[in-house]
């Protein structure tokens, strides 16, 4: 018996893929959204109607659209029990404030903040009850103003998984995700890993299995709303700043 259906965005690859099939896995049929990867979501298409669930893909470009209202319209006329809403597609640049151009900070605001912020609202208006999960990152916890853009839409986007919270409860649960080193980009090399790992408490990467188990805890626990659940070994945990005791 189908759980109902849970829409990711950026659903076909790397964590959005992950998301969608553990999700199926679950019993949940799945709308696997995508901008450019085609070729990469009808591959997750299949290999999900294989384990036996309903899907589909739905293209929708958020960079290029200010009313992401019509993809929640799209997904609930094919799948009327849309319940779930994962928010993963996100736009990432690496670049300090003094490198960051206005179309840069635009582009990681509206992906990365505004995408989110309105389709929970249509989520909420439409569906009426369900769970909303924001995907972050564990990076929140730092000032690394390397990624100004980025961390600073990430960072209001923990602030508005709160607040919508607060908003929609008791109806829909929103809560976030922020996940540490679990897939790294495909230029990171492993002498990279590697050096990340010497600053993880738990000393290892993470793995996929480790994200699901969290997403499937915030689904299935009903007396968790609006809370970050941070998975990265501890990482987050280690910035404790320039302080007498280590001053020589």
């Amino acid at each position: 018996m189908s759980k109902g259906t849970a829409l990711v965005t950026g659903g076909a690859i790397r964590l959005g893929k992950v998301f969608t099939m553990s999700l199926a896995q679950a019993g949940y049929n799945l709308a696997v959204h995508y901008n450019t990867s085609s070729d990469e979501a009808n591959a997750t298409v299949e290999e999900l109607r294989q384990s036996g669930v309903e899907c589909e893909i739905f293209q929708f470009d958020f960079s290029q659209s200010n009313d992401v209202s019509e993809l929640i319209t799209n997904v609930r006329a094919r799948f009327p029990d849309l319940n779930v809403l994962i928010n993963s597609a996100s736009a990432y640049n690496q670049a300090s404030m003094m490198e960051t151009t206005e179309a840069m900070l635009d582009e990681q605001l509206k992906i990365n903040l505004m995408t989110p912020y309105f389709l929970t609202r249509a989520f909420a208006l439409q569906c009426k009850t369900g769970n909303v999960i924001n995907i972050i990152d564990n990076k929140i916890a730092f000032n690394q103003y390397q990624y100004s853009a980025y961390l600073l839409s990430k960072k209001m986007l923990a602030e508005f998984t709160k607040l919508a919270a607060v908003e929609l409860a008791p109806a829909i649960r929103v809560n976030g995700l922020a996940p540490g080193v679990v897939l790294p980009a495909s230029v990171r090399t492993q002498d990279y890993i590697d050096w990340r790992i010497q600053g993880i408490p738990a000393k290892r990467q993470g793995t996929t299995g480790n994200i699901t188990q969290a997403l499937h805890y915030l689904l299935d626990n009903d007396f968790v709303c609006g809370q970050i659940l941070t998975v990265d070994g501890g990482e987050s945990l280690t910035n404790i700043g320039q302080n007498t005791a280590n001053y020589e």
